[in-house]
């Protein structure tokens, strides 16, 4: 059985795209000109306001990528070294995404437990997707799910949580960040039609953490 890193990218909908009573519960604690910027600018965080755009997924013994990727309707397959890219629209990455997970014994994130996992099984449910695996397992383990946020910070018992871009420089690994485009960027990329700029950065996101579950397991995993 394998050990698989996975992340997701997603993209919100356009503010003014929401009805008068979601705009108001979105800003109803938006005091300032910047709050009521953030809050616009949020929807991307939540699976109700925002749809998966990309899924990435790495096998840790093998090295080997798939990174599924929403490309405007347009079918494609590319390779480019370890990661094989494959296009379809959300029903379809979610579709593939289970079938690859469902043989995974470990799964591995960064900030799964908080974002990618909930997201991924929230959106499924809702393209008719079912679930081949519980993405939410006990917090206080170590297997099936790995949450690399949680064993860094020793479930919370640091005062404060570091970015993967943050950890990656504090162990001497590349961070996905080096060449030219963060998780802030996704949307307007999607917008933009730079789909596999998007699927590429994915599949840094899988090596950065790769790097960093090894360090873990290494050096630091009782």
């Amino acid at each position: 059985m394998s050990k698989i890193v996975f992340d997701i990218e997603t993209c919100g909908q356009d503010f003014d795209s929401l009805d008068e009573k979601s705009q108001d519960y979105f800003l109803r604690f938006a005091k300032t000109d910047q709050e009521i910027e953030d809050a616009k600018n949020s929807l991307s965080f939540y699976p109700v306001t925002a749809q998966i755009i990309t899924i990435g997924m790495l096998d840790v013994d093998t090295d080997k990528s798939f990174v599924f990727f929403q490309n405007n309707g347009k079918a494609e397959k590319i390779q480019e070294g370890n990661v094989t890219y494959v296009s379809g629209n959300e029903k379809e990455i979610l579709e593939h995404f289970w079938k690859l997970i469902d043989k995974a014994s470990i799964f591995i994130t960064f900030n799964g437990r908080i974002f990618d996992c909930p997201f991924v099984m929230l959106r499924s449910a809702m393209n008719s997707v079912r679930a081949t695996k519980n993405l939410m397992p006990y917090r206080y383990g170590q297997g099936p799910h790995v949450d690399l946020m949680d064993q860094l910070t020793f479930y919370d018992a640091m005062r404060r949580k570091f970015s993967l871009d943050m950890w990656c420089k504090a162990f001497g690994i590349q961070s996905p960040k080096e060449e030219g485009i963060t998780g802030l960027q996704v949307k307007d990329f999607f917008k933009e039609g730079k789909h596999m700029d998007i699927a590429r950065y994915c599949a840094r996101d899988l090596v950065a953490t790769r790097e960093l579950y090894i360090y873990w397991d290494k050096y630091i995993k009782p």
